[in-house]
C-alpha cells in the first residue's frame, strides 16, 4: 500500500523555516500544517513569529488561529487534527509540508504516538503548582519519587510540569506514570522527507535578539497588553517565551529593559535546547542555512526531498 507524502521542516526559532516551507510549497503544490504548540492562538501573532498574510504569497496555511488564548490545546488534539489533514491533502494531490518548532507535536505525526487520552485532574494539578509555590519543585519531584521512582529518575527537578504531570497522571489512573503504555512506533507511516535546519550558534543568537527588537518596533507591547488587560492568566497561552516576560513588565516587578533583556535570552536558551531535541529525537537531515536560502541550498535541500519522496519530482 503506498504511504502518504509528507514533507517536514524542523530547527530552532528565526532559523529560516518559514522561507523555506514558502519555497516548497510552491515547487510541489504544498500547503503548510503550523507544528508551533503557540500559532494556534489568535491575537498572538507578532510574538509567536506568526506568518503574515504578505509572507504566505497565497500558500493555504493550517493550524494558525483556531484557538483563543483562553483555551487550552494538547498534543493529541494537534494530533487529531492534522492527521486527518494530511490524508485530505494527499487525496487531493496537495504536498503536505509540517513545520515546526514543537518537537513534541512534530514527532507526535511523523512517529504517530498513539496518544491514550490520559485524564486530568485539574484540582491536584492547582494543589501540585500551589506546592511548588510554597515548598520548592524538589518537595513536589520527592513525591514523585515516592510513587513512580523510576519517572523521578528520568524527569529532571527544573521540569515541573512534567513532573507535576506524571503525578497526575498516576494519581488518575492509579498506574504509574512509567508503566503507561508506549506512545510511539519506531518508523514514521508516512512517505517521508525530514528536513532540518540549522546555522552557527553566534549567528543563530544575533539573528534571535535583532528578532525581538523588530517585535518591539511592530507592536509587541500592544499585543501582550492586549492579552493583559483582558485578565487572560494562568493559561497556557501566555506561558509562551514574548508573552510571560512582558506579562512582568505590566505588573511592575521589572522594567522594560530587563523584560525584553529576558525575552532575549530565554528565547536563545529555547532555540538551543529545540536544536538539541531534534537532533536526539528525529532522523532529520540537516542543511546549514548561515549564508541564507540562496539557489544553491533549495536545490540541495530539493534534491534530498526527491530522493527520500521518488514520487515528488515535478
Amino acid at each position: 500500500m503506498m504511504k502518504e507524502k509528507l514533507i517536514v521542516i524542523v530547527g530552532p526559532t528565526a532559523v529560516g523555516k518559514t522561507a523555506l516551507s514558502i519555497e516548497l510549497a510552491k515547487r510541489y503544490a504544498g500547503e503548510i500544517i503550523s507544528g508551533d504548540s503557540m500559532q494556534v492562538y489568535k491575537g498572538m501573532d507578532i510574538g509567536t513569529a506568526k506568518v503574515t498574510e504578505a509572507e504566505q504569497q497565497g500558500i493555504t496555511h493550517h493550524l494558525i488561529d483556531i484557538k483563543d488564548p483562553t483555551e487550552a490545546f494538547s498534543v493529541a488534539e494537534f494530533q487529531e487534527l492534522v492527521l486527518p489533514l494530511i490524508t485530505k491533502l494527499n487525496e487531493e494531490g496537495k504536498v503536505p509540508i509540517l513545520v515546526g518548532g514543537t518537537g513534541l507535536y512534530v514527532n507526535a505525526i511523523t512517529k504517530q504516538y498513539q496518544l491514550e487520552a490520559l485524564p486530568t485532574d485539574e484540582t491536584y494539578r492547582s494543589e501540585l503548582e500551589q506546592l511548588v509555590e510554597t515548598k520548592g519543585k524538589i518537595e513536589v519531584h520527592n513525591q514523585l519519587k515516592l510513587v513512580d521512582p523510576e519517572s523521578a529518575d528520568k524527569i529532571h527537578p527544573n521540569n515541573i510540569r512534567r513532573v507535576i504531570r506524571a503525578l497526575e497522571v498516576t494519581r488518575a489512573t492509579g498506574i504509574a506514570f512509567s508503566k503507561q503504555p508506549k506512545q510511539e512506533e519506531t518508523q514514521s507511516p508516512y512517505d517521508l522527507a525530514f528536513v532540518g535546519l540549522t546555522m552557527s550558534r553566534e549567528q543563530l543568537y544575533e539573528r534571535i535578539n535583532l528578532r525581538v527588537d523588530l517585535m518591539v518596533k511592530q507592536g509587541l507591547l500592544d499585543e501582550v497588553r492586549a492579552l493583559y488587560e483582558r485578565e487572560v492568566r494562568d493559561c497556557q497561552s501566555v506561558q509562551a517565551i514574548g508573552y510571560k516576560e512582558l506579562y512582568g513588565y505590566f505588573d511592575g516587578s521589572v522594567s522594560l529593559e530587563e523584560a525584553i533583556d529576558s525575552l532575549k535570552q530565554n528565547s536563545r536558551r529555547y532555540a538551543k535546547r529545540q536544536l538539541t531535541w531534534f537532533r536526539n529525537k528525529t532522523d532529520a537531515a540537516w542543511f546549514d542555512t548561515s549564508k541564507g536560502l540562496d539557489s544553491h541550498l533549495f536545490t540541495e535541500i530539493c534534491s534530498f526531498i526527491e530522493g527520500e519522496i521518488t514520487s515528488i519530482a515535478n
